[in-house]
């Protein structure tokens, strides 16, 4: 299946092994440094910033696709070292939620690392992230208080803190995170800037398929009819997106939105809602940039998705 990106050229698993150029010659395999305990965790580090050299972290839960692949790719043009933590956090996850069941392929994450190029792999354990006696939250307050933060209570308040940890663990320069989670994104950002933790959080576009489905590892949990019918998500929202920019009215544009959704296939929306790109209030002004986001629900997954929104009027 082809592969897109918004506004940014592709990036395959064949072209981050062979380079740019796509020149076989330029194959680099050398093995990835598998760390797991903080013991390890800090000469490694000492020795891949000898020298002044920067890191930058791509922080996964693993399960990777070309997404995640993408972040890497954009993560090397960054810095000298790419460093990817692999950590299925139970922090962020509800009690009836699928931390059990969240996929967990290291082998082939990893041969996928190695490919890339990538330097460090930090993939430590629930006990070695959170020992005995571990009793600290980071949390922001506000940003997560609506969108999925207000349907998933408590889901951000776990990606501050492991996040936060990831940082003061690693120390990278840089960190790159998809923007197919916009809230998570803007609620990092203003966590690194209020924490003054020194790390420069770079956004990088969705990846999609050629039907406009956002990557996600949770993706694999859609049956074949189900993977036919997410695609309306994408549809809706693109449409919506060109009727904002168009000068449509805000409301009915939203619920035509949901409408289509809902006809598309999906069992349920919970959101779709035109928000400031940094505060994530609503936006009632169609004349206003901001950002459209989603959440809708198909079958047992949930689907989430954005786009950016720069109307023509003045």
């Amino acid at each position: 299946m082809r592969l897109s990106r918004d506004h940014n050229p592709v990036y395959s698993h064949a072209a981050i092994r062979h380079g740019v150029e796509g020149d076989p010659k330029r194959e680099v395999a050398q093995a990835v440094q598998l760390v797991q305990t903080i013991n390890d965790l800090l000469p490694t580090l000492h020795s891949l910033r000898s020298g002044g050299k920067k890191l930058v972290l791509v922080p996964t839960m693993g399960a990777l696709h070309d997404g995640h692949m993408a972040l890497v790719a954009r993560a090397a043009t960054l810095a000298d070292h790419v460093a990817v933590s692999i950590f299925v956090n139970p922090k962020q996850f509800g009690p009836n939620e699928d931390f059990d069941a969240y996929p967990r392929p290291a082998d082939a994450d990893t041969k996928l690392l190695r490919a890339a190029n990538v330097k460090l792999l930090w993939m430590p354990s629930v006990a070695e992230m959170y020992p005995t006696g571990f009793a600290t939250t980071v949390s922001v307050s506000t940003l997560p208080d609506r969108l999925c933060g207000a349907l998933r209570p408590g889901h951000f308040n776990g990606v501050t803190t492991v996040v936060s940890k990831l940082f003061t663990q690693l120390r990278p320069d840089y960190a790159v995170f998809g923007e197919k989670d916009w809230q998570q994104l803007a609620i990092i950002r203003r966590m690194t800037i209020d924490l003054n933790l020194g790390v420069e959080i770079i956004g990088e576009p969705t990846q999609r398929a050629d039907d406009g489905l956002a990557l996600s590892s949770r993706n694999a949990y859609l049956t074949g009819e189900e993977r036919q019918q997410a695609a309306a998500l994408n549809v809706a929202l693109r449409t919506a997106t060109a009727k904002l920019e168009a000068g449509d009215e805000v409301p009915q544009t939203l619920a035509e939105a949901r409408e289509a959704i809902l006809s598309g296939g999906f069992q349920s929306v919970d959101y779709v809602e035109f928000v400031d790109a940094l505060t994530l209030e609503p936006l009632d002004a169609n004349h206003r940039q901001g950002r459209l986001i989603a959440a809708a629900r198909l079958g047992k997954t949930r689907l989430i998705d954005n786009f950016h929104v720069a109307p023509r009027l003045a």
